[in-house]
């Protein structure tokens, strides 16, 4: 039994997926954003553009639509869409795009430019815009910067694509799975470091100004050598608590940034002492990376049109929809980045 959905409440039969792009083939009652035959991403969040967030600029988290893995039907009634022999199969993240056909509240879908390839620009749905927004929206390198990212998966890796996109000069890829590596100097790395090299605590003490005694791990000893200090910025992108606390405590004291976008289990904690914010360190979340799905995506794929975002790179295999399974034993073998499922074969 896979322990992926550890922490989750099942919810079966469920039609799965949440990437995707695809064209409007109808609109219900009273939809006038889209129309049909308009190209659009499903977003697995949403923005209503009413509420407190959706009218805040610095959030995302929209009230109405918020992501919620336990919703199976839609949001105004509650009742599935799908079914089978009378049945009820139900929703998934309000996109279940694991279907040729799917139903979607408008305020999930976000309406493209009908010039951008649907089989590249679907993967900014979920995992490229929030490992590349973490960087460009919330951590904010400076040019000439220096970035560590922690996990070089898709989301990690989009992560260090906007890191190269802000010009950073250093990108330090961390990952226990070394053969990761050379994958990474494509996306922008210019160095690596493996924690399992350096996991073994060293109980020296050290002295801060008010004469507080810490423990130091080799680890972010090691980050703190190489980058004369800290990194300007880090970016957790693993959902391990304690690649948080590296992460964390890796960044300059006086103005680094640690951006958290991995998903710990329901019941992870992680403890860090508090010299470490009083030294000016900062410590941040994100979600979706900050973007607004239906106001800021659209702009994002434009980017892709301009060649100012490399996609092609993060799409490693392609089979059609028969053969999903195979999919899956890319992802739990983690053999590739993207898998793209063809409904077309």
């Amino acid at each position: 039994m896979s322990t992926a959905g550890q922490g989750q409440n099942p919810l079966f039969p469920r039609i799965l997926g949440h990437e995707a792009g695809g064209v409007v083939e109808s609109v219900g009652e009273g939809v006038t954003d889209v129309q049909p035959g308009d190209h659009v991403l499903p977003i697995f969040t949403g923005e209503c553009k009413e509420c407190p967030h959706c009218l805040s600029e610095a959030s995302n988290m929209c009230d109405l639509l918020r992501i919620n893995t336990e919703r199976g039907g839609m949001l105004h009634d509650g009742q599935t869409r799908f079914s089978k022999d009378g049945k009820p199969i139900y929703h998934f993240l309000g996109t279940s795009t694991f279907s040729e056909y799917t139903v979607v509240h408008v305020g999930q879908m976000a309406k493209i430019n009908p010039e951008a390839p649907l089989d590249k620009v679907c993967v900014l749905s979920c995992g490229m815009s929030t490992g590349f927004g973490a960087t460009v929206n919330v951590a904010k390198p400076k040019k000439g910067g220096s970035v560590a990212v922690f996990g070089l998966g898709a989301v990690g890796l989009a992560a260090v694509e906007g890191a190269r996109v802000c010009e950073a000069s250093r990108i330090i890829g961390i990952d226990i799975n070394p053969n990761r590596f050379e994958e990474a100097k494509k996306f922008g790395c210019t160095e690596f470091v493996n924690p399992k090299d350096h996991k073994k605590p060293v109980q020296e003490v050290g002295f801060l100004e008010n004469s507080i005694p810490y423990t130091l791990l080799n680890f972010e000893r090691v980050i703190a050598e190489m980058t004369g200090g800290g990194v300007d910025c880090s970016i957790e992108c693993t959902g391990s608590t304690q690649a948080m606390i590296s992460a964390f405590e890796c960044v300059h004291d006086g103005w680094g940034v640690a951006v958290l976008v991995g998903v710990p289990s329901r019941d992870d904690s992680f403890k860090t002492h508090p010299i470490h914010f009083l030294n000016e360190r900062t410590l941040r979340g994100t979600f979706f990376g900050n973007y607004k799905p239906r106001s800021d995506i659209p702009g994002v794929v434009e980017k892709y049109m301009k060649k100012e975002l490399e996609l092609d790179k993060f799409i490693t295999h392609s089979i059609p929809f028969f053969d999903i399974n195979k999919a899956f034993e890319y992802m739990l073998r983690g053999e590739g980045l993207r898998c793209m499922i063809r409904m077309d074969a």
